[in-house]
């Protein structure tokens, strides 16, 4: 960026112009050409990679531990996701809540699990063994497995699709993860020239947008002098272009934008953030960190702009490759935060309860054999993720018209087995835009609506 063009951007930026990297024009065209399902979905981006073995198959420790160290002690099942899976918790050998050791599981919020309120769609195929592969194909619809890392996906997303051919306005669709790294920034809009960024999903980043670095350049929207403050103007140059790189290439940043009432909404949305982040009021789950700050960062978007899509990326079982106490502990941590999310739905958001659906569904899984590493608490054997076994996951969906069905999709992964890219179909068919991003050309070719296997 040339010192004349920056110094004109970040003036502005500093005047108001410009508060939140990933706020985007509504783009109204066509309503929706098919009927609601519900009004509102959720889309849990259950990241990180996890195995069915640990979760619906809730073996715990069995397969993972006792396997290859058949010490008696290991031999233990159980279901370590309460809120979101039914079945009983692990009897002994407890090592993923809280307390010394992670002896106290975190006590259910929700009295009845999704699994019993909805549909688990058992084995599901993921695409793509790593994460960025499966996490695009949870938004496109297809697999691109020649997609580069640290490219944008190269054809659209479900925002795209919703707000094109639906006519859902920019704070209608929402991504919000807990990282910058890798490709996090990538996922709220495609590359395609026919969609982009005008169609594309707001995004808050919560540890960015209100950590120390948003704290520092976004809180108080200090007014810089172009001639005798060129030092911070520079420092915020520096934070925007290393966190959100993807918007400053290409003068992207000149072309995007909400309606001048939705950004009046998004900075009105945002100073109210840095005053409840300073008095410490933020909503969190009773268990907080990590996922759970995106989580309840979510709570706080979906109580203000009641969005039609809301996309939630929680990564922290990502630590499997090192850390497998770490990781039990992780999906735990996050099935209690989905537990808050969807709690705080149904009793604090009026306009979104009872007419959402949430869908919750891993990027891809992990392989069925160790790798050599064993975590320094409990020597547990650490897992990757490249073979088939990765390619197990589940689909879990409960909400609005979702009644309670027995597990489907029980069978062992085959070519017949609902894929991770029929998520992308199912938010479209619930919303109104099945019909569009079918006749797109686009989708995965044995991609269907979830909804249309019940």
């Amino acid at each position: 960026m040339k010192r004349r063009e920056f110094i004109k951007k970040a003036t502005l930026t500093a005047a108001g112009a410009f508060v939140a990297p990933y706020i985007l024009p509504s783009g109204r065209l066509f309503a929706p050409s098919g009927s609601q399902i519900a009004p509102h979905v959720i889309l849990v981006m259950y990241a990180g990679g996890i195995r069915n073995q640990e979760t619906v198959d809730q073996m715990y420790l069995t397969q993972s531990q006792y396997t290859w160290n058949p010490i008696p002690a290991l031999n233990v099942p159980g279901n370590i996701m309460p809120n979101m899976l039914a079945g009983a918790a692990p009897t002994s050998k407890v090592v993923y809540g809280t307390g010394i050791s992670g002896n106290t599981p975190i006590s259910p919020i929700l009295t009845t699990p999704l699994h019993s309120q909805g549909v688990l769609f058992k084995e599901v195929n993921a695409v793509a063994a790593g994460h960025y592969g499966g996490s695009i194909a949870l938004l496109q619809g297809n697999t691109n497995l020649a997609q580069p890392l640290l490219d944008r996906p190269k054809t659209p997303t479900i925002f795209e699709y919703l707000r094109k051919h639906g006519g859902y306005k920019a704070t209608d669709t929402w991504f919000l993860g807990n990282s910058l790294g890798n490709s996090v920034p990538l996922y709220n809009h495609s590359d395609d020239p026919d969609y982009g960024a005008k169609y594309g999903a707001n995004m808050f980043i919560p540890g960015v947008t209100f950590g120390s670095q948003g704290d520092q350049f976004l809180k108080n929207a200090k007014v810089y002098h172009p001639q005798n403050e060129l030092s911070p103007m520079y420092k915020m140059k520096y934070f925007l272009d290393n966190s959100y790189e993807s918007l400053t290439q290409n003068n992207v940043l000149d072309v995007v934008g909400n309606t001048e009432a939705e950004k009046a909404q998004i900075k009105a949305f945002m100073k109210n953030m840095f005053l409840k982040k300073q008095a410490g009021s933020v909503l969190q789950p009773p268990v907080s960190g990590g996922d759970g700050l995106t989580v309840g960062y979510a709570c706080e978007v979906m109580k203000e702009f009641n969005p039609a899509l809301t996309v939630v990326k929680i990564d922290g079982p990502d630590t499997c490759h090192s850390d497998f106490t770490g990781y039990l502990r992780a999906i735990h941590k996050a099935d209690h935060a989905v537990g808050f999310l969807w709690d705080y739905i149904q009793n604090q958001i009026p306009a979104m309860a009872g007419n959402t659906i949430i869908i919750a569904t891993p990027d891809c899984g992990r392989n069925l054999n160790p790798n050599p590493i064993l975590d320094t608490e409990n020597n547990f054997r650490a897992f990757d993720h490249s073979d088939a076994n990765t390619r197990r996951v589940f689909t879990l969906m409960a909400g609005k018209s979702i009644t309670n069905h027995p597990d489907k999709a029980t069978a062992p992964i085959s070519s017949s087995s609902p894929l991770n890219t029929d998520a992308a179909i199912t938010v479209g068919h619930i919303l109104g835009v099945e019909s569009e991003m079918l006749s797109s050309g686009y989708l995965h070719g044995n991609s269907q609506s979830l909804i249309r296997k019940l």
